[in-house]
């Protein structure tokens, strides 16, 4: 396993996350795909974990504050699920941001996903929102 992150957006790391993405987002779950890149992109930094080379989940993280990031467009190929790597990426994500000064992470977990953001200490808040027609809620961690 490996774990390679990028900010530049014509990077081959970035180009996988965008694979993985219109892959789990846009077929799987039927998000608009002129939903899936927005104007943060630029701002983000992108993570991908690769297995033998290939490129298997992706998130990114997006400086809110000096202490507050948003973790973003988590997304994990469907024969890679039930493997951790979900897990793995997001802990290697938070120490990553850890180390860079940031305290908190936010994140808008859909509603399946949120006992596996509570199993890493992600904490609900708020009411539920809708999100490209899914239902989404707020959740929190201190890292």
């Amino acid at each position: 396993m490996e774990i390679k992150m990028t900010t530049d957006l014509t990077n081959q790391v970035y180009l996988d996350a965008l694979s993985i993405r219109y892959t789990v987002f846009v077929d799987e779950q039927q998000v608009p795909k002129a939903l899936e890149v927005d104007e943060d992109e630029a701002a983000a930094i992108h993570f991908v974990l690769y297995e033998e080379d290939q490129p298997l989940a992706t998130l990114r993280l997006l400086p809110l504050s000096h202490s507050q990031v948003k973790l973003q467009r988590m997304a994990v190929q469907q024969d890679a699920r039930q493997k951790s790597l979900g897990k793995q990426l997001i802990l290697f994500a938070e120490n990553y941001a850890n180390e860079q000064g940031y305290q908190t992470i936010t994140l808008g977990a859909q509603q399946t996903a949120i006992p596996f953001y509570e199993k890493i200490g992600y904490q609900p808040q708020g009411e539920p929102f809708m999100d490209a027609g899914i239902p989404h809620i707020t959740m929190h961690k201190t890292i």
